[in-house]
């Protein structure tokens, strides 16, 4: 299984609660990419411009991609959100 094929299934594990379908499925997850050492990048772009779970949505994802084994880093980028710079400012410091 490749690195991407792991963070993928990772990703199927973050459950939208207002549907109670994964983000994968509603591809809410693009962009996804994946430097040779280790590095991933993706984008987040939740379901409406005013989604209510786009911050605890966004965390799950980067949790998710961190946790897997190979993962040295992850950078989340918003699209789609009203507020896609302080999610993306609030990802960064959680680290």
């Amino acid at each position: 299984m490749t690195l991407k094929q792991k963070i993928e299934d990772a990703l199927r594990g973050v459950i939208d609660p207002g549907t109670n379908l994964d983000i994968m499925r509603m591809k809410l997850v693009r962009d996804l990419s994946i430097s040779r050492d280790g590095g991933v990048s993706l984008t987040f772009r939740p379901s409406s411009p005013v989604c209510p779970m786009a911050f605890k949505l966004a965390y799950d994802i980067k949790k998710a991609v961190q946790q897997t084994q190979g993962v040295k880093e992850v950078e989340v980028k918003v699209s789609g959100y009203n507020r896609a710079d302080e999610l993306m400012e609030v990802l960064k410091q959680a680290g």
